[in-house]
């Protein structure tokens, strides 16, 4: 009888807690939610912000329905679906669209979005801390910085995924990534699309970027970009298309930056096909690649330089 009554009051104490910080594994939010709501199925959530705060670590925002779900700041695992069938928005104006600023070990995944700067928002996504950021179809549009903000301080390792996404009209950078200490970022983009930034994709201090099977065009001063004075930007371009950009060309390794590309195709770019400034580093994979209708072919080596 004693055990039965402990295990009662266990039961009793555990329920109170989980009543008392309102926090489920998965939420919901809804265009006609209401945050004051307990964020289930049946009764959801406004905003994102609404159901993070109702949401455990490493739990899942689901959207029910279209929807505009808000800005937000994500300091823990989690995932955010906009769900099947149709997509969730975030639509922000002077500010970023979501901040990641999770714990070391956290996992971040963002999935079916479409986060739209208007002109005046900042960031679309901004990764400043965490273990691993994943965008899944994401589309990310019309902000005056960078799509994808990747912007470390930290020397624990970090990885982000970029698959089947789109990076539109961004006045910055459409994906930007450094960290200000070691281990470098690794950042893997498949699938996506990168056009209409100034820079389509750019790896600065300590970041490796892999960029497969992607489209990046229009870049109003160039494709892809390594730049690091401390020799530890290194982009892998396999299998992509780099066209149509600007007087920096299709690749342009600036000092302490070296870019690796093969199986891609470079064309009807104002500028080299690869472009290099002193202590920059190109290496195409001779005629795997095919290269026509730019300003020149520009200066690579045919002796691989990274691993």
């Amino acid at each position: 009888m004693k055990n039965l009554n402990a295990m009662a009051v266990l039961t009793l104490a555990f329920l109170g807690t989980s009543l008392m910080y309102g926090q489920a594994t998965r939420t919901w939010v809804s265009g006609v939610g209401d945050d004051a709501n307990p964020c289930s199925r049946t009764a959801p959530c406004k905003t994102f912000a609404g159901a993070i705060a109702k949401t455990v670590a490493g739990g899942e925002i689901d959207a029910l329905d279209p929807g505009g779900f808000g800005g937000l700041t994500i300091t823990k695992a989690i995932t955010i679906d906009g769900g099947g069938g149709q997509v969730g928005s975030v639509l922000v104006a002077g500010t970023n669209g979501i901040v990641v600023a999770a714990g070391a070990n956290d996992v971040v995944t963002i999935r079916n979005m479409r986060i739209n700067g208007i002109s005046s928002g900042l960031n679309g996504v901004r990764f400043l801390s965490g273990k691993s950021l994943s965008l899944e179809n994401v589309y990310i549009f019309g902000f005056t910085q960078n799509g994808l903000d990747i912007a470390l301080n930290q020397n624990t390792p970090a990885s982000v995924h970029v698959i089947d996404s789109v990076f539109n009209n961004n006045t910055g950078v459409g994906i930007r990534a450094t960290n200000a200490q070691t281990p470098a970022v690794e950042v893997g983009i498949k699938g996506t699309t990168v056009t209409l930034d100034t820079t389509g994709v750019e790896a600065a201090t300590h970041a490796h970027l892999h960029l497969y099977q992607s489209v990046v065009e229009h870049g109003s001063t160039q494709g892809v970009l390594a730049d690091d004075a401390s020799n530890d930007a290194r982009i892998f371009v396999d299998n992509c298309e780099i066209s149509f950009n600007g007087s920096g060309g299709a690749v342009n390794s600036l000092a302490g930056g070296a870019i690796s590309v093969a199986y891609s195709m470079l064309m009807n770019n104002a500028g080299p096909a690869f472009g290099v400034a002193t202590g920059g580093i190109n290496f195409g994979y001779g005629n795997t690649n095919r290269i026509a209708n730019n300003s020149s072919n520009g200066t690579f080596t045919s002796t691989p330089l990274i691993p």
